[in-house]
């Protein structure tokens, strides 16, 4: 498992990553309409799929958190090839399990299984940095977010499709994807990584912590650090409740989420990948931001307080700058910032999302437990996203002020306009 990278080969291999980050983003997105759906299959009642459902999500999301640094840095010693390889195959097979289940354990520790092997994303980019010139990186990562992309829209629907004729249909389409990708590179995908370019195995870059420790030396760029972690939050509570919501307020099953999600992807993809850069030039970033999150806080509430189910369609439609928050708030970050500490920042910014990915399933889950047995009308049952509308006016408010301080400090720069 050395094979060693050829020149010749380099277009082939991106290839392989990019088909690699679509086939395990379609797999993830197959079962995103159909997981709660199978939890629910092994628990009595509503509340407890809900709080079940929060901790599944959340043991996968730990084992990430910690595991993902770790393959990282063995790939920095043994190679890019055995540890995306021993990705793929990991995922597969825990799809296969999935499908397998038949209890709540059982369950449980495929998540961990899951978790504990899902590095591909991290991995396929340190590949596809090694391949690929200085130049020529914005471009092939270009590519790779287009998969990803491209992945999360196709996934959904076709998991809501299969999910409507089984419930572990898509469990085990997912798992054969993955497998056949994992075999097709065992038999062609070269190793990107010369020998004499691999470090030694260390702890501190396997440590998951290191990032957030390095938060601390971010102070100059703390309250967008801040805004970015409240607003990321208030995202990830909602994706992480979405199904259940849908289910338990109005009936949805697999084929409604699923094409729900491929109707958001979609959205997303076009206003990130077509409609951003036209914004960016008309508003700024700056105003982009603050228009994006204002629309973002007024969605989440609607989100919780529409009784028919057609107008969640409407707010997603009317929520479009919300789209555009997140990337745009990374590239205002990575700019306030010295050439020296990009590193630090992007590493905090995804330590965050991994935060994120652990405590935002307990939470929302929680008070979706709380709620889910009220009636379709009752208010209260969009209580987990009133939070992610309260989240997000905080962010607002605390970029509002950030905003006014850079303007009065920097009179020339895009936050002159908010004064």
């Amino acid at each position: 498992m050395t094979r060693q990278l050829i020149p010749k080969n380099r277009q082939a291999s991106q290839a392989f990553i990019m088909v690699t980050i679509f086939l395990d983003v379609l797999g993830i997105g197959l079962i995103i309409p159909v997981l709660p759906a199978l939890v629910g299959v092994f628990t009595t009642s509503p509340d407890e799929q809900a709080r079940w459902y929060g901790l599944l999500s959340a043991t996968y999301g730990v084992m990430q958190f910690f595991c993902t640094p770790m393959l990282g840095a063995l790939s920095d010693r043994f190679g890019r090839r055995p540890v995306l390889l021993l990705s793929v195959f990991g995922l597969g097979c825990s799809f296969f399990v999935h499908a397998l289940a038949t209890s709540i354990t059982a369950l449980f520790l495929i998540r961990i299984l899951s978790g504990g092997t899902a590095a591909s994303f991290s991995v396929a980019n340190a590949y596809m940095a090694d391949i690929t010139e200085p130049a020529e990186r914005a471009k092939a990562f270009g590519k790779i977010g287009a998969a990803f992309g491209f992945g999360f829209i196709v996934g959904p629907m076709l998991g809501g499709l299969l999910g409507g004729y089984d419930l572990r249909l898509p469990f085990f389409v997912a798992g054969g994807m993955a497998i056949t990708n994992f075999l097709y590179g065992y038999f062609v995908l070269p190793e990107s990584l010369a020998v004499e370019n691999r470090a030694a195995f260390s702890l501190r870059k396997a440590n998951p912590f290191s990032a957030l420790m390095n938060l601390g030396q971010l102070q100059a760029v703390g309250g967008l650090i801040a805004v970015y972690a409240l607003t990321v939050f208030a995202q990830f509570i909602l994706q992480m409740t979405w199904v259940l919501y849908t289910t338990f307020r109005f009936g949805w099953g697999p084929t409604d989420n699923g094409f729900a999600l491929f109707f958001v992807g979609l959205i997303s993809v076009i206003v990130q990948g077509f409609l951003q850069g036209r914004l960016i030039k008309r508003l700024g970033e700056v105003k982009l931001v603050l228009f994006g999150m204002a629309s973002g806080m007024i969605a989440f509430a609607l989100y919780g307080l529409v009784t028919q189910a057609w107008l969640l369609y409407v707010v997603i439609c009317a929520n479009l700058l919300s789209f555009a928050v997140a990337p745009t708030l990374q590239s205002i970050v990575s700019k306030e910032v010295g050439p020296t500490e990009q590193g630090i920042t992007q590493g905090s910014l995804n330590a965050i999302n991994s935060l994120a990915i652990i405590f935002t399933p307990l939470i929302g889950t929680y008070l979706l437990a709380e709620v889910g047995h009220l009636g379709q009308d009752d208010w209260r049952m969009g209580a987990t996203f009133f939070l992610s509308a309260a989240l997000q006016l905080v962010a607002l408010i605390i970029a509002v002020v950030h905003f006014r301080h850079v303007a009065q400090r920097q009179p020339n720069t895009d936050a002159q306009g908010i004064r």
